[in-house]
């Protein structure tokens, strides 16, 4: 009885025991893993020759894993059918479906996408190559893709080559699949691996359909009209050893081969003409009708009315009739009618490519009907006149019927800018609908001298939108300005008048601004449009660069810019793309590496060569929109857990 009590009292005790040395604090579980993944075999061997087998297996000394293996692991060369990759344990299993094809470098670029399984170590850029002929094809070709009209780098784009042998011709990346292909990064950078020693093209192909063709006018494209060999040579590399994080150990040099070229730069670019289609029609209320197409056009629709007389109809149209919105005049017929019926008739692109005429039969309703509209202005009108008898019974000024902003429909007309104008500007006055008339007898401008309002001269000109007018006067500096409408001076299409408006604004001076004038230094070129652009990478201002390659900028705020131009090969003042089938490359576009501060009172001289600069490192990042790719690092968990632990012994 005794012993069986005192081992009782003795694991009770041993519990206490246990419990009070577990509630010190747990085990921190030990040393973290930071050794990437490693290959320890490959069936068939890496670098293997006169394979014929399509099942492979690399195996690794740690279970590992996958990561974006779709947007990162690419076969070359590329494989209609895609292959089979995945992880499995310790092991990477690859099954290739196409038949292999005789005497070819088969490579399978991992990239970093090998992980191991439980820290995320990443095991670095890795490659797996097998040859089904007698020899196996190393060298590399590498570069940047750009897209050709602001020289963003695309990621995700895929690179290819054809050998320029017997077989090549000019439109053959629409007729045979890439030989060897690879894809860009987010630095829009591209290697592709086990090249044949040779002479090549390059191309860059934004394949939507996945079968490695130009087959469709919606695939950016690029290519090269130059051909180049293929070479390599030993060379050396510099490598920092770190001692900590802010002390460097030594410099290590390192051997390796340098395959050239690497510095290929591919700008891409979508053709003009692409297919042609109505995306979206809508009528958002009763008088209008809005219409959206997939594609630029040279003509508007052709609309034949039904249950209306299409001559009522006024079409406010973008600059390149892409978006259309059509104001149904007939206010007696919408008031009447909810549906209208038409003929639509508009350029479509058919089954074979080509522009031709399609017509529909449409019946539209409008979103929000008449009575609905009446509805809704009728109670505004009453919520108007219990506020007018309130003001009356508390015998305020009462207000007037003609106050009331309900009774009748005005065209509200909006200025920009307001309030006050650089030296160079001009006020441009938008009203909702398109302006019918203008009566400028009935519109004053007058300068302010002293006390009193003098009348000035001035111009009222329509702008090419339909809606817009522009104020042109002889703008004084350091002067004020009032510039008054009468109301009905302006009566928009659906016969709303303008109320009197009344518009006050100053001119600054000129000390308030800085001056840019730019040389650009580009010889051999048929006109240079020199563009100023914010740090969003839009264009704030353009001037085409006079014979001696001069673009002067005047009025300018004090902030920094950016420069960027484009060779005007065609003399028509915008930005062309290419053609892949007329050989015809998109107009060369360069940036200038670096912003320019510019301040008040200041005149800044820039000089600029474009060519200096290699175009994959000219436009600033601070107006790269695509950014560079997050760089996959060891983590350096032990040595964080011993900076913690020294934190927290100091602290005791």
């Amino acid at each position: 009885m005794y012993r069986v009590k005192a081992r009782h009292i003795f694991v009770g005790l041993m519990l206490l025991l246990f419990a009070a040395c577990a509630s010190i604090g747990s085990p921190d579980g030990g040393i973290y893993d930071e050794i990437p993944p490693k290959v320890v075999s490959a069936n068939p061997a890496d670098r293997s020759t006169g394979i014929n087998v399509r099942k492979m297996q690399i195996r690794f000394n740690e279970y590992i894993k996958l990561e974006n293996p779709n947007e990162k692991v690419i076969v070359s060369p590329p494989q209609i059918e895609p292959a089979n990759i995945r992880a499995d344990g310790k092991s990477v299993k690859i099954t290739l479906y196409d038949t292999l094809q005789a005497n070819t470098t088969y490579t399978i670029d991992f990239s970093d996408a090998i992980v191991d399984n439980n820290e995320g170590n990443p095991m670095g850029h890795y490659t797996y190559s097998f040859s089904t002929g007698e020899a196996i094809d190393t060298m590399e070709v590498s570069g940047a893709v750009l897209n050709a009209e602001n020289l963003e780098p695309i990621k995700g784009i895929l690179v290819g080559l054809y050998p320029l042998d017997s077989l090549f011709n000019d439109s053959i990346i629409r007729q045979k699949p890439f030989g060897r292909v690879s894809r860009t990064n987010g630095s829009g950078r591209f290697c592709i691996k086990g090249v044949k020693p040779g002479k090549y093209r390059a191309f860059a192909l934004e394949d939507k359909d996945g079968d490695f063709l130009f087959s469709q006018k919606s695939e950016r494209i690029a290519f090269m009209q130059d051909t180049f060999t293929t070479s390599c040579k030993w060379d050396i590399r510099m490598d920092t050893v770190w001692r900590d994080s802010t002390h460097f150990d030594s410099i290590r040099v390192t051997p390796y081969v340098h395959y050239y070229p690497d510095d290929l730069v591919l700008t891409a670019f979508l053709e003009a003409g692409q297919d042609q289609h109505l995306l979206k029609l809508e009528r958002p209320e009763p008088d209008i009708i809005r219409m959206f197409f997939t594609a630029p056009a040279d003509s508007l629709p052709i609309i034949k009315g039904i249950n209306f007389d299409e001559k009522c109809l006024v079409a406010d149209a973008s600059l390149h009739n892409d978006t259309i919105t059509y104001w149904i005049t007939d206010t007696a017929f919408t008031h009447r009618e909810d549906t209208i019926k038409y003929e639509l008739t508009f350029l479509e692109t058919d089954s074979l490519g080509n522009l031709s005429p399609h017509t529909e039969l449409r019946e539209d309703a409008p979103k929000v009907t008449w009575d609905k509209i009446l509805k809704e202005k009728q109670k505004k009108i009453q919520e108007w006149q219990k506020l007018r008898e309130k003001q009356l019974k508390k015998a305020k000024a009462p207000l007037s019927a003609e106050d009331n902003p309900y009774e009748k429909s005005h065209l509200e007309i909006s200025a920009k800018p307001s309030g006050s104008l650089d030296p160079n500007q001009n006020v441009r006055y938008l009203a909702k609908q398109p302006i019918a008339s203008v009566d400028t007898t009935r519109m004053h401008l007058y300068k302010k001298q002293d006390t009193l309002w003098i009348p000035e001269p001035f111009l009222f000109l329509p702008d090419r939108d339909i809606k817009s007018y522009t104020l042109y006067a002889e703008w004084e500096q350091k002067s004020q300005y009032r510039f008054m409408i009468d109301s009905a001076a302006v009566v928009g299409v659906m016969g709303d008048p303008c109320k009197a408006i009344k518009n006050e604004f100053s001119v600054k001076s000129e000390d308030e601004y800085g001056s840019l004038f730019v040389h650009v230094i580009l010889p051999d070129t048929a006109r240079i449009i020199v563009q100023l652009l914010n740090k969003s990478d839009k264009c704030v201002a353009e001037v085409p660069a006079g014979k001696d390659g001069r673009a002067d900028f005047f009025f300018l705020k004090p902030t920094e810019y950016y420069l960027r131009c484009y060779v005007d090969m065609n003399w028509n003042g915008e930005w062309n793309t290419g053609h892949y089938d007329n050989g015809l490359q998109p107009e060369r576009v360069f940036y200038f590496p670096k912003p320019i501060t510019v301040k008040a009172k200041w005149d800044i001289e820039q000089d600029w060569s474009p060519l200096e600069i290699p175009l994959m490192w000219q436009k600033p990042k601070e107006i790269t929109k695509q950014k560079p790719d997050k760089e996959k690092n060891i983590k350096q968990r032990n040595k964080e857990r011993e900076i913690l632990k020294q934190q927290e012994r100091q602290k005791k």
